[in-house]
């Protein structure tokens, strides 16, 4: 998984070298693939989850989440004109954060000082890599680095999102639908956005080996990882697989003075050092879940504004007991009747 994240960011900085600034087309042929081989599953679906039922259901869900998808990677994309690789490799950790405050929002995850500890220190490595790149400026492998480094962490934002997102859809219902409606939506909107705002830029490509080359990199890579991280976070957390993938920093650190020729900065290293550090840190002890009957925070707080989010089914309390403890103690049973009728009084 790190692999193809690296092989994204070496693809990405290819086209970039090459003077490929379209970055909507570039995500396309991506998008299209997992709508190709995912949504045709979708089709033939003969269960409750086929297309058309999903679509009607929650097909609105899957066409937000796959605008905010399309927009972080344009995004990030667009950043490989104003910095590096290693920069913006290093700088997605900064999701990290963000993620943490939606899980403990929406998800009802609670988070230990330990794991706070974590992620400051993984936090302190973003702001050297920042840092290193405002001093060096424009030497530093890139127009405009500090530019660059502020669209990255822009887009590590939507990415947050997109990851607690998936988490919810992706454990709720399953990783094909998931995948079928993100490539469906997304390739339709990031067509329909190279081909307003970028026609021009790509009438000038010239379709050389590099480009060729890096196109599909970027492509095979971003649909292999699309495919993997659907799975991790089914069995773990999106906290979890955006701590496991910052290995990918180290391959891009090496990508990055090997083939791209960048400058050695004492600070990459100690940015990487301190990303290490704060993981390790995090993963001594394991997140807690708090508890459904209560809600998640941010549905409390929707609820306060908004009455008509008890008609959202991700917001209505569910049961404290699970089925077999419900069978095994009558009172358990009585008290779940009683629950139930005054919450539809």
């Amino acid at each position: 998984m790190s692999l193809c994240l690296c092989g994204t960011g070496i693809g990405s900085q290819l086209l970039s070298n090459h003077n490929f600034n379209a970055p909507a087309a570039q995500n396309f042929l991506n998008y299209f693939l997992l709508a190709f081989v995912y949504g045709i599953v979708l089709v033939f679906r003969n269960s409750e989850h086929n297309f058309l039922t999903v679509l009607r259901k929650r097909g609105w869900k899957y066409f937000v989440l796959a605008v905010v998808d399309v927009e972080a990677n344009y995004i990030i994309v667009y950043a490989y004109q104003f910095t590096n690789l290693t920069s913006i490799q290093l700088l997605d950790c900064s999701t990290i954060p963000t993620v943490m405050i939606l899980s403990f929002l929406f998800l009802s995850t609670r988070y230990l000082l330990i794991h706070i500890i974590g992620v400051t220190i993984c936090m302190l490595g973003i702001a050297c890599v920042i840092y290193a790149d405002a001093v060096t400026g424009s030497s530093g492998g890139g127009s405009n680095p500090l530019l660059g480094d502020l669209l990255c962490v822009a887009s590590t934002f939507l990415y947050a999102i997109s990851n607690i997102s998936e988490e919810f859809l992706v454990k709720e219902h399953d990783r094909i639908e998931y995948l079928g409606f993100i490539g469906i939506f997304g390739s339709i909107i990031s067509g329909l956005q190279f081909g307003i705002a970028e026609h021009r830029n790509l009438a000038t490509v010239t379709w050389n080996t590099p480009v060729i080359g890096g196109y599909l990199l970027f492509t095979f890579s971003m649909f292999a990882f699309y495919s993997m991280v659907s799975i991790v976070i089914r069995k773990t957390s999106a906290l979890m697989f955006n701590l496991a993938a910052l290995t990918a920093d180290f391959y891009s650190l090496i990508a990055g003075l090997i083939i791209f020729h960048y400058s050695f900065k004492l600070l990459y290293v100690v940015s990487f050092l301190l990303v290490i550090a704060g993981t390790v840190i995090y993963s001594i002890k394991k997140t807690q879940k708090g508890r459904h009957e209560n809600r998640s925070l941010a549905c409390r707080c929707l609820k306060a504004i908004c009455p008509c989010m008890e008609c959202c089914r991700e917001c209505r309390p569910t049961s404290p007991y699970t089925v077999q403890e419900v069978e095994r103690s009558p009172s358990a049973s009585l008290e779940l009747q009683d629950t139930s009728c005054s919450y539809s009084d």
